[in-house]
């Protein structure tokens, strides 16, 4: 797949899209009572993924730093960037989609640059096998990656981020851990998964990249098993 940026707009070539798997789409929705993610899956309720690192990380940073710019000025910066990310997702879907999408507002402008400067670097990808793909590890947990595709001949998946500004590679390390949940889940019910990589854009249109594959990959795999471990521990 080639990504042509022009001066208004981007435009796909060489796009190739694989039914390799029959993926499965699962419903998302809040437990009532602790207003946490869960999906249900084949008639069970399982925690996302995004759910069971949330309650168990080390809050310490982001309490401090609520504390540091104000509950008020958190949940602004906060809510800004859901609909920055959204907005910037949804860009990429549609391309990879082969369709178009256009927001001509402030935030819409912004998002749409940003996603533009991660699809230019993906010209390693040669086929999409999936987009926006729901994925479960049985009767543990749920979640959704963002692309299923072969890249640089191995079965990838793939998460788009957007940020403030870029950041340091111990501040991704929760992304990586969300990596290895999804390859695992994939693994699990589909096929292997031999590499997972973040694509990030900061506001100012700076990329950052993460690939994980091999060793490396297979240790963010066990450091998220051990994560629910810990999660199930706590949720008793």
């Amino acid at each position: 797949m080639k990504f042509i940026e022009e001066e208004t707009h981007i435009s796909l070539t060489d796009y190739k899209l694989i039914n390799k798997y029959n993926y499965k789409k699962y419903s998302r929705a809040e437990d009532p009572e602790t207003g946490k993610r869960l999906y249900a899956v084949d008639g069970t309720k399982l925690p996302s993924v995004t759910t069971i690192l949330g309650a168990t990380k080390d809050q310490s940073a982001l309490d401090a730093w609520k504390k540091r710019v104000g509950e008020a000025e958190a949940d602004r910066i906060k809510n800004e960037a859901a609909l920055v990310g959204t907005e910037m997702h949804l860009v990429i879907e549609k391309y990879i989609q082969g369709e178009g999408y256009l927001n001509l507002s402030e935030t819409g402008a912004k998002a749409r640059k940003m996603a533009h400067t991660i699809l230019s670097k993906c010209n390693d990808i040669t086929e999409v096998w999936g987009n926006e793909v729901s994925l479960a590890y049985p009767e543990k947990y749920a979640g959704a990656t963002d692309l299923v595709a072969v890249a640089n001949d191995k079965p990838t998946i793939f998460d788009w981020k957007q940020t403030n500004k870029p950041k340091r590679d111990e501040w991704v390390e929760d992304y990586k851990l969300q990596l290895g949940a999804y390859s695992l889940a994939h693994t699990q019910m589909y096929g292997p998964i031999e590499a997972a990589c973040i694509r990030m854009c900061s506001r100012n249109y700076e990329y950052q990249q993460w690939l994980l594959q091999g060793t490396e990959l297979k240790n963010y795999q066990e450091k998220f098993m051990e994560r629910y471990e810990k999660f199930l521990s706590i949720s008793k």
